[in-house]
């Protein structure tokens, strides 16, 4: 953390900020419904349910479009927020929320590969993502997705990403 005597609220505050800079600033994002839960410098990914994320009402199923884009965006923003970390805990980065230019840069996707382990059902969705590799222009990240039961992933993927420069 930062300074020693910087009050929680501060930290707290700082935290919120580069989370919402990182994930607001990308539509599908938003339509997907994704938003994350923070503990200290560990993100879980939620994908509350709804109607319109199934993709095949006979089951009912999540849409495969759906989970991983899911996966991937657990991926991403797991990446980002580990890479900016350090800097973020110094204050060394203050995003904007009204100034794009001041908004951290998001890795891009070199390759994403998906395991359907089973049906996503229709209820929430949680995921997190393990950096296997983070260097200063590539990473690779597994993330895996789950219900009721994280011991029962319905969903694993890896990604390799390009960092951004600077």
């Amino acid at each position: 953390m930062g300074d020693r005597n910087e009050p929680l609220a501060q930290v707290k505050s700082r935290r919120d900020t580069m989370l919402a800079a990182l994930v607001d600033g990308v539509p599908y994002v938003a339509w997907l419904g994704v938003r994350f839960d923070r503990r200290g410098d560990e993100l879980t990914a939620v994908l509350p349910f709804a109607e319109r994320l199934i993709g095949n009402p006979m089951l009912p199923a999540l849409h495969g479009g759906v989970t991983a884009a899911f996966l991937e965006t657990a991926a991403i923003v797991g990446l980002t927020w580990t890479a900016l970390w350090d800097d973020m805990e110094a204050g060394r980065l203050a995003p904007d929320l009204g100034r794009p230019d001041s908004l951290p840069r998001l890795p891009k996707t070199i390759d994403f590969t998906v395991d359907y382990l089973r049906s996503g059902l229709p209820r929430d969705s949680y995921a997190r993502s393990r950096i296997v590799r983070m260097g200063r222009r590539f990473a690779s990240v597994q993330v895996e997705a789950w219900q009721d039961n994280r011991d029962r992933p319905f969903a694993h993927a890896t990604g390799h990403f390009v960092m951004p420069q600077g």
